[in-house]
């Protein structure tokens, strides 16, 4: 991993301690920009407050945070400067390292140098001049032997941070910018009420397939990863209509699908009990919704979004409807925790949803957030609205698929009388 994940970034939200919404904008990146003092100076100088994250061979992952812009020049007084790290040799180690003296000589600005805090570096100097990459991954050239000496490192020491070197696999830094809610959702704007919730359960508890066609319920395949939030997902449903925290499918955190009904890791062969060999309509998928951890987005595995577009290509053959179950959205913005209803007023929300249409070669309409129900004990009505409105457009994307299979029944029967005569 490179780049920044969502539960990091709030991590890191959290250290800043701003009261509005932060973006993080990518400014500088050594994989992709190369690891120059000149160009970080050229991308970052004057660009207002930055994250600097570096991720090292031991997979640890630190760095640090200025309020002030950086400069090619001077050494600059920051109190809201610190030093961080989020992971150490691939574990979740978070912690925060203040600056010390009230933020006298918290970075160090000079053009032969890179991101550098501490008076001359004396902290963490990240490089100098130029450095190459070295197979796969670079051996930086500068020093943090001195770290703790502007910054309170709380016991903690040059090892126990970054392992005792600075051969990073990846620097970059990140423009920290306020952000406003939107003034109105980026979608059609929803009653959140009682009213709404009760008339959206007796709309999904009385649907049925369209006539004509015998079909006697719809047929919805859930797909992703394991802990993307499938069975979170039949557990949040499940419980609306129960009245209560339901847990009928196992969810949780684990290496492998807790889901055991099958075994995902054996391709399905059709001597697998209960294979239809010749799958009537109904046994068809009649829509596929694709469940999506928001907070993992970013750093999604490219051989699992291959695998996602050659399963795309034969759904498209098949004419199937695809939609996408974006859950674990109180990850992207902690806020909808306590008020689901904010969800189409975040322009992190709409910026994930953006991110997945996009990836997924699917509009917008087609990303669904939802926030199942993992850690709660009692239902909230918002979150119960948001789910049901999933749940309720699931049932459009069938009916589509039905309809068009209705039609080329029709055409059949159309053509059948026309040879017959």
């Amino acid at each position: 991993m490179s780049t920044l994940t969502q539960s990091q970034k709030n991590q890191i939200y959290k250290w800043i301690g701003s009261l509005k919404m932060l973006k993080f904008t990518l400014l500088y990146k050594i994989s992709r920009d190369g690891c120059s003092s000149k160009t970080f100076h050229t991308l970052c100088d004057n660009k207002g407050p930055t994250v600097t994250v570096l991720y090292n061979t031991d997979n640890s992952v630190y760095g640090g945070y200025t309020a002030v812009n950086w400069n090619s020049s001077k050494v600059t007084y920051d109190a809201k400067a610190f030093l961080f790290k989020l992971d150490y040799n691939g574990c979740e180690q978070p912690n925060i390292f203040p600056v010390k003296n009230n933020g006298t000589n918290a970075i160090f600005g000079a053009s032969g140098y890179g991101p550098s805090f501490g008076a001359d570096g004396s902290d963490l100097c990240c490089f100098t001049d130029s450095v190459n990459k070295s197979g796969t991954s670079f051996p930086l050239n500068g020093n943090a032997s001195k770290l703790g000496h502007t910054y309170d490192l709380k016991g903690e020491n040059y090892f126990s941070v970054m392992n005792g070197h600075l051969q990073v696999v990846d620097l970059e830094v990140y423009r920290v910018e306020e952000q406003e809610l939107f003034q109105k959702p980026w979608v059609r704007d929803i009653e959140w009420s009682q009213q709404l919730e009760e008339d959206l359960k007796d709309k999904v508890a009385s649907y049925k397939p369209l006539p004509g066609l015998d079909l006697q319920q719809a047929r919805i395949l859930l797909v992703g990863q394991v802990g993307a939030g499938k069975s979170s997902y039949f557990n949040t449903i499940n419980s609306i209509f129960r009245g209560h925290i339901s847990a009928q499918a196992n969810a949780g955190s684990a290496e492998h699908s807790l889901t055991t009904a099958f075994n995902p890791a054996v391709p399905l062969s059709p001597d697998a009990l209960g294979f239809v060999k010749k799958p009537t309509l109904s046994d068809k998928i009649h829509c596929v919704a694709f469940v999506v951890d928001g907070s993992t987005v970013d750093v999604s595995p490219e051989k699992v979004l291959e695998r996602i577009k050659a399963m795309q290509i034969r759904m498209n053959q098949r004419g199937i409807p695809q939609v996408v179950l974006l859950t674990k959205i109180d990850k992207i913005w902690e806020e909808i925790s306590d008020d689901v209803s904010k969800v189409y007023f975040s322009p992190a929300m709409k910026e994930c949803v953006d991110k997945v249409a996009m990836v997924m070669g699917l509009p917008r309409s087609h990303v669904l957030p939802v926030k199942n129900y993992e850690f709660e004990v009692e239902l909230d009505q918002n979150t119960n609205i948001l789910a049901l409105l999933s749940l309720r457009r699931l049932l459009h994307f069938v009916d589509d698929f039905l309809y068009n299979r209705l039609d080329e029944i029709e055409d059949q029967q159309i053509q059948r009388v026309h040879i017959s005569e």
